[in-house]
């Protein structure tokens, strides 16, 4: 059996390793034998807490789903982020998320399967990033740094999808570009150009980065 070597309750042990479990191989393909395994407990402890592999989903989603307001809070909330700074535009987003989650993080790979799965968790998470998208773009345009275009919801929409992209394309961006496109050294190369054509178009020439003399 598990020992405790940290505060973690064994309800929360159970949790994370399921998180775990479902971002790497999907909630339909991981067994509660597997679950309890890992969480170094008995299948009969897992039923115990959640009363099924079903529930036991239900507790990570919404437990998914706490984390990542809780991040989207920092980042509108009173001390959070300046949306309408200069670099905002790099996809706020992807970097608030990379900047608070490790890179073994199984929190983005589980974002991907719940935003593509049809269950209100997903869409409830969606309809929260669309209305932080929606609000980013209205106060870009208040400032004048932004155009609401004809069409503002589809244009917060496609904002969105961009962002999403990192997430969702993260290990075929990896593959071509050879780093993670999450990780401070993707981020690092994925702003600058995120940005230039957020500003420019794609006939923008390259933006000299800060310090340097053009």
């Amino acid at each position: 059996m598990r020992s405790n070597r940290d505060d973690r309750t064994t309800r929360a042990v159970i949790r994370d390793e399921a998180l775990r479990l479902f971002a790497a191989s999907g909630p339909d393909a991981v067994t509660v034998r597997q679950i309890a395994g890992a969480a170094g407990v008995s299948p009969a402890l897992v039923v115990h807490h959640f009363g099924s592999k079903g529930g036991l989903r239900q507790a990570v989603d919404q437990y998914v789903l706490d984390v990542f307001e809780g991040l989207l809070g920092e980042m509108t909330g009173e001390g959070g982020p300046d949306l309408l700074a200069p670099d905002a535009a790099a996809g706020s987003l992807s970097e608030a998320f990379a900047r608070h989650l490790p890179d073994d993080s199984p929190l983005p790979g589980y974002l991907r399967r719940l935003l593509l799965s049809d269950t209100d968790a997903g869409r409830q998470l969606f309809q929260r990033l669309f209305e932080l998208s929606k609000a980013a773009l209205h106060g870009l345009v208040a400032a004048g740094m932004a155009s609401p275009g004809r069409d503002p919801e589809v244009r917060a929409a496609l904002l969105l999808a961009n962002d999403l992209a990192l997430f969702l394309l993260r290990d075929r961006l990896r593959e071509v570009l050879g780093t993670d496109p999450l990780s401070a050294a993707g981020m690092a190369r994925w702003a600058p150009e995120l940005l230039t054509v957020y500003a420019g178009g794609l006939n923008a020439p390259p933006q000299e980065p800060q310090g340097e003399a053009p």
